[in-house]
């Protein structure tokens, strides 16, 4: 009896010692542990490389590359959590942050983070990862939702080409949307698979908010004017003016391209990175450009939830994980990266090389965007995931395909919204 709770204790002592991101080895050298979200070859390998230059001449601290999925990301990082295994330095999306955050699961990062960094970043894209007092994760990539557009279809079709200076307002964008129409084809192809985020930040432009918040922290949902504006352009493009193509509103994006390539329609509302998808699979000859998403009262205003690193709460050497943040994250670095995902960085510095200036594959369109990039409106709203997921997205779905009107809509974002986050302000 003695001799197996002897075993049993030393099966959990070496479990223990397994368990959690760090590593540390008989000679004092920690290993930390990096997991990364890359997925495009050149950020993945971007990622590698900055993660072998810090080994080279950090042999106190070794980094080990971990590949994660974003498809996965939250189920597996909850699991993580919990379980007690959490890699040291974990790559996110800001507008995941909020739970993990309030939760206790991520380190406030407040005093671990060099003064250049703070500096570096723009107080509004800190603001994208700060859940109370606290900095839970470092903002570095983000990417505005732009039109890309059949160059060939809009200079022969002679409607005013939209610059970041002088972008097309929403009422105009309609209207060119339906000029364009017409002989099965279409003027836009909106893919709204996921249609909350994106409706949502554009919806910034004019004046939309929808999430309220109260001096006693209490969040509501509003849906008023500035609201409207995009859902109801969006909604009578596909069902009064024929000029949206019907049957890309439940697709996503890389489903619109062989359309778009195929001359069906002039225009796609897209991430700003899946100009690598274009030009990896245009047809030779095809001429497209970027062009800014339309604007409203609040101009060229957008909502974003820029990509972040966080560390884990749990991980025995944050100091060194934050060394390592600062390291990937510094100006030539930050470039590296965002150039590899095809995004703009947040720094300052990083904003002003050259590279992102450039007119090849409109690299200069948006990086003129980035300064109207502001935190996506449901940045910090606990139960938002759920909201989302069972109130928003059908609600929106079915607006968008002409299933309900407008009024049935606000009242499903709202009442039955409300009732959803209440569960998660008592």
């Amino acid at each position: 009896m003695r001799r197996n709770w002897f075993i049993t204790a030393v099966l959990v002592l070496l479990l223990t010692s397994c368990t959690g991101g760090t590593r540390e080895s008989d000679d004092g050298t920690i290993t930390l542990r990096f997991q990364s979200l890359a997925w495009q070859e050149e950020s993945v390998e971007v990622n590698k490389e900055l993660v072998r230059e810090w080994n080279a001449t950090h042999p106190d601290v070794k980094v080990e590359y971990v590949q994660g999925s974003w498809d996965s990301v939250h189920d597996q990082l909850l699991t993580s959590f919990e379980g007690g295994e959490a890699p040291d330095i974990i790559h996110d999306a800001s507008d995941d942050l909020a739970d993990f955050a309030y939760g206790g699961y991520l380190a406030d990062l407040t005093d671990l983070l060099p003064e250049r960094l703070k500096a570096d970043i723009p107080r509004h894209s800190w603001e994208t990862a700060t859940f109370g007092d606290g900095i839970y994760g470092v903002p570095f990539l983000q990417e505005p939702r732009v039109l890309i557009a059949n160059a060939t279809w809009l200079k022969e079709s002679g409607v005013r080409i939209p610059t970041p200076d002088r972008p097309w307002s929403w009422p105009e964008f309609r209207r060119i949307t339906d000029a364009l129409s017409g002989d099965g084809k279409y003027g836009v192809a909106w893919p709204l698979k996921e249609p909350v985020s994106a409706t949502l930040n554009l919806s910034l432009s004019a004046g939309g908010q929808l999430f309220h918040r109260d001096a006693d922290g209490k969040v509501t949902i509003r849906f008023q004017a500035g609201d409207q504006v995009v859902p109801r352009t969006i909604h009578d493009q596909a069902n009064t003016d024929r000029s949206a193509s019907p049957t890309t509103l439940g697709s996503g994006g890389s489903d619109t391209l062989p359309g778009f390539f195929g001359g069906r329609y002039a225009m796609v509302p897209l991430g700003f990175s899946y100009r690598q998808q274009i030009v990896q699979q245009a047809p030779k000859g095809f001429d497209w450009q970027v062009l800014p998403a339309p604007a409203g009262p609040d101009g060229l205003a957008q909502g974003v939830s820029p990509q972040t690193l966080s560390i884990a709460e749990e991980s025995p050497h944050q100091q060194e994980a934050a060394r390592f943040i600062d390291f990937l994250l510094r100006p030539k670095n930050m470039v590296r990266l965002a150039l590899g995902d095809w995004m703009l960085p947040t720094g300052t510095q990083a904003l002003k090389d050259p590279a992102l200036h450039t007119a090849e594959h409109d690299w200069a369109t948006g990086t003129a965007l980035a300064g109207h990039l502001r935190p996506a409106p449901a940045q910090s709203v606990r139960g938002y995931p759920e909201w989302k997921d069972k109130v928003a997205t059908p609600a929106f779905q079915e607006y968008y395909s002409g299933a309900i009107g407008l009024g049935e809509l606000r009242e499903r974002l709202e009442e039955d919204g409300n009732l959803v986050l209440a569960r998660y302000q008592r």
